[in-house]
Parts: C-alpha cells; sequence; structure tokens
C-alpha cells in the first residue's frame, strides 16, 4: 500500500507517517512499497537547471504553500525538542525568487576551464553557474564576466572566491585568493570594474581586503540611514526579508523607547526603532560605521564596542532598558541569556537564524519567568533548508 509524504525534515527529505525518508519529494507525494513516487499536488517543476546538484537551494520540488508549512515546522519542532508549547505563529514571510542580494561563489580554473558558482551539496564540488532563480538580477549578471576575470586572475590549477553584496550604489565584488601586481593589471581591473558599474572592487589575497576600486563611499541603507558598508559586513540576505524581520521586532518592542539592541551590526533594528538606543556590537568596523552613520543622521543610537561572549550586560546594566533586541549568530547568545532572563526587561525582541539555539534559549528565558508569546517564521533563503525568525517574549 502507498504512503504519503506528510512533510519535510529539517534536511529536506520528505517524511512518511511511519518514518521512511525520501529526498526530493513534497507533502501528499505517495511513495509505493517498491519506492516509486507518484507527485502530488504540493510538487512543482524546479525551475532551475543545476536543481538538484546546486547547493544553494534544497527544495525548489515545493510549492509556494509547502515551503511556507516547512519553514513553520522548522521553528515548531525546535519548541518542541525544548519540552515548549507553541505560541501563536504569524504567517511566515517567504521572500520571492531572483531577491537574494548577496552572495559567495566558489571559483576554480582547470586549465582553460573556469568554474564559477556554489558548491554542491555537502561538497566541495563547484556547480558552474549558468542561471539562477535566487540571486538579483544585478549580482547573476556579472556571474558570466566575473568567470572570464577569475580565470584571468588565478593560475592554471588555482581556486579562490568571489564574495558579491548589492549596495546602494550598485554590486560590491570581493575576490578571494587572487593577488593583482603591477601597472597594467591594475588598470586592467579598474576598467573591469568601470565597465561593469561596480560600486566597489576589492581583492583578498588571504591578508584581508584591499580595495581598489571604489569611485564613491559604498553604503547600504538601514532605517532611512546611509551607514558605511565594511568588507564582509553582515547584513541580512534579502531586503524583503529585512523589512519582515524589521517589522516584527517593531511590534515586538512596542511603545518601548529605552531599547537595548544586542549584536547590533550595523544597525538594521537600531536605526528603525524610535527612542533613545544603545546598540552593542563585537565588530569594530561595524560598530564605527553605525556610531558614524546615527551621528550623521542625528539619531540616538549610543554605540557600544562590546563583546558579548566575553562581556555580556549583567542584571543590573540591563535593567534601565524598557525593551531589549538580541540578534545572535547560529551559535545563539549562550552568554548574555541567563543574565537576561534574570533581568527586569519588559519585553524582549529576539532574532534568530537557527531554530534550534533559538528554542535552546528561549527555554531559559521561560524558565526565568518570561512568556514566549508569539514566533514569526522567516524564509528569506528561499528554497533552502536555512529558517529564520523573529520572537516577542514579555513579563
Amino acid at each position: 500500500m502507498s504512503e504519503p509524504i506528510v512533510r519535510i525534515a529539517s534536511r529536506g527529505d520528505g517524511v512518511t507517517a511511519s518514518g521512511r525518508h525520501f529526498p526530493l519529494t513534497a507533502p501528499g507525494d505517495l511513495v509505493a512499497p517498491d519506492g516509486s513516487i507518484t507527485a502530488g499536488p504540493h510538487r512543482i517543476v524546479p525551475p532551475c537547471r543545476h536543481f538538484p546538484e546546486c547547493g544553494g537551494c534544497q527544495l525548489q520540488q515545493l510549492d509556494d504553500e509547502a515551503f511556507g508549512a516547512f519553514v513553520v515546522d522548522r521553528v515548531a519542532s525546535a519548541l518542541a525538542a525544548q519540552a515548549l508549547p507553541l505560541p501563536e505563529v504569524l504567517p511566515p514571510h517567504i521572500s520571492p525568487p531572483n531577491s537574494r542580494r548577496r552572495a559567495s561563489l566558489s571559483a576554480e580554473r582547470r586549465g582553460k576551464q573556469v568554474l564559477l558558482g556554489f558548491n554542491a551539496e555537502a561538497s566541495h564540488r563547484i556547480i558552474d553557474m549558468r542561471e539562477c532563480h535566487i540571486l538579483r538580477p544585478e549580482l547573476f549578471a556579472l556571474v558570466a564576466p566575473l568567470r572570464t576575470l577569475m580565470g584571468e586572475l588565478l593560475g592554471p590549477r588555482g581556486n579562490g572566491g568571489v564574495r558579491m553584496t548589492l549596495s546602494d550604489q550598485g554590486p560590491d565584488v570581493l575576490l578571494e585568493k587572487v593577488d593583482v601586481e603591477g601597472l597594467q593589471a591594475t588598470e586592467a581591473l579598474a576598467a573591469f570594474a568601470e565597465a561593469h558599474s561596480l560600486a566597489r572592487l576589492a581583492l583578498d589575497d588571504g591578508y584581508g581586503a584591499q580595495t581598489r576600486w571604489e569611485p564613491e563611499p559604498v553604503t547600504i541603507t538601514l532605517g532611512g540611514v546611509p551607514i558605511a558598508l565594511p568588507h564582509g559586513a553582515f547584513l541580512q540576505a534579502t531586503r524583503e526579508g529585512e523589512e519582515a524581520l524589521v517589522s516584527a521586532v517593531r511590534s515586538a518592542v512596542g511603545p518601548a523607547r529605552i531599547v537595548a539592541d544586542l549584536f547590533a551590526g550595523l544597525g538594521t533594528f537600531a536605526l528603525s526603532l524610535e527612542g533613545r538606543i544603545l546598540a552593542a556590537e563585537g565588530a569594530r568596523d561595524a560598530a564605527l560605521a553605525l556610531k558614524s552613520a546615527a551621528n550623521r543622521a542625528q539619531r540616538q543610537v549610543f554605540v557600544d564596542h562590546r563583546d558579548l561572549f566575553r562581556r555580556p550586560y549583567d542584571e543590573k546594566e540591563l535593567g534601565r532598558f524598557e525593551a531589549v533586541v538580541i540578534d545572535p549568530p547560529r551559535a545563539g547568545a549562550k552568554e548574555q541569556i541567563p543574565l537576561l532572563a534574570r533581568s527586569a526587561v519588559p519585553r524582549i525582541a529576539y532574532v534568530s537564524c537557527n531554530p534550534a539555539t533559538f528554542a535552546r534559549d528561549a527555554k531559559a528565558l521561560i524558565d526565568g519567568g518570561y512568556t514566549l508569546n508569539w514566533v514569526k517564521p522567516v524564509g528569506q533563503f528561499r528554497w533552502s533548508t536555512h529558517v529564520e525568525l523573529a520572537a516577542c517574549f514579555s513579563r
């Protein structure tokens, strides 16, 4: 008797009610006893020729309804693993196709052949990108010319990388593991940047980024404020995803006007909130960029260059705030959360890029007397198993 696929597991396999896993399936697909699959109502034809080889996407076989359900289920499953009840779940945000504004690609030269693209899933093998349904068109348009350029810069068996970010002024490109010496080569690099309307072109030969082309200072606008964009600075993957997270944080913070933004980065949330904001950030370049931008815009954002893993804020320091926004890296905020759980802060907006570490931290906050009011799942890495969220806690 055939079994239906009932859900998608965290790594992208379809799962039957009996717990059997089948790759590249969708909810509603039927699995026959011999393992053959009959497509169900939520399966679509993957739009990209590189799927499923390319590691940039894992779930292109799902329609939007099934992908949205997967994003919600990732958050619910993480909370259930910590024995936490599911709070109100707001409608998930799913970023549209061709909206990714940053990407890291791998490059390799094999004699006359040059490969440029994402790696294959769980592999160092490069999928030579000839189309892409997640990148912004402005970035994908650079793939072919960058393939030619990297072929000229890499040795016969060389490998490197390309990092691309869409800034206010256009594409910001960083080439990794390459070095350009001499006047002629430097002029050729500048000509390439000018011909392709790059906002900035930089090289990293292993000793840090060196800008080779930047006609005007490169910025990214956050909360209506242009802020200098340091090399390698964190930026939400899509503009639409950023807007969804900012809207959720504003809702969680509510009427609070004295707010701490922990792991503030460039100020995605600090510059989008009203009132007096303390922004704590451990990365020096990001902290300096945020401080300078806030001062120019005359925003009441006070920047503290502080490593919250080594020097988290204690209960007394946190007690003066009406709300706290916290957006830690994937590992969560294991050092800061116990102190936050013992604080008297009335409202907490927690933004996470890892449902598992979020659930761990949520349990500590709930054990400390907080209530998890709601969560909003966010799928800005479209067709990927990478899920983000925003959540509201109160006491």
